[in-house]
């Protein structure tokens, strides 16, 4: 197909804009009401801990297998990173619970899952757990409240 300046490509790219920018704000949207980056950098962290143990790499001629027997762990703890970084999105009261979580697994993928996905998945399970613990959720918009003040306590006098 060929571009051609004036033949339907102005009535096209409008609307492709259009929609677009509409996703676009959406997904501020629906990024706004979430810990979006929480659940990204936990998701994140659970994939180099599941990947390490179960891939063979040639350096040269040298074959490095770290297949062991931490690779159990590795599974069940990197299972369990991408559920909380998935429930963080999906399920964000569950916030200081995933945020713990995450903390606590991440902190234990390091004996256990070949030093945590060789420091990746620890220090990005860190950061996801506490941007997690951290989070407040948006407050809606309202009007200040008046304070009352109890009678008789530096207030006006009639």
């Amino acid at each position: 197909m060929l571009l051609t300046p004036g033949r339907g490509e102005s009535a096209e790219r409008p609307r492709i804009r259009a929609t677009a920018a509409h996703a676009r704000r959406r997904f501020r949207a629906w990024r706004g009401e979430r810990p979006f980056w929480a659940g990204f950098f936990t998701l994140a962290a659970g994939l180099p801990i599941l990947y390490w143990p179960y891939v063979n790499l040639d350096l040269g001629a040298i074959p490095l297998a770290m297949s062991t027997t931490p690779g159990a762990g590795s599974l069940v703890i990197g299972v369990l990173l991408i559920t909380l970084g998935l429930s963080l999105w999906y399920q964000p009261h569950l916030r200081l619970f995933s945020g713990i979580a995450t903390l606590l697994l991440a902190l234990a993928s390091f004996p256990v899952a070949n030093l945590g996905g060789l420091f990746l998945g620890v220090f990005t399970g860190l950061i996801g757990g506490s941007l997690a613990c951290s989070w407040i959720p948006p407050v809606a918009d309202e009007p200040p409240a008046e304070t009352a003040r109890p009678p008789g306590r530096g207030g006006p006098t009639s």
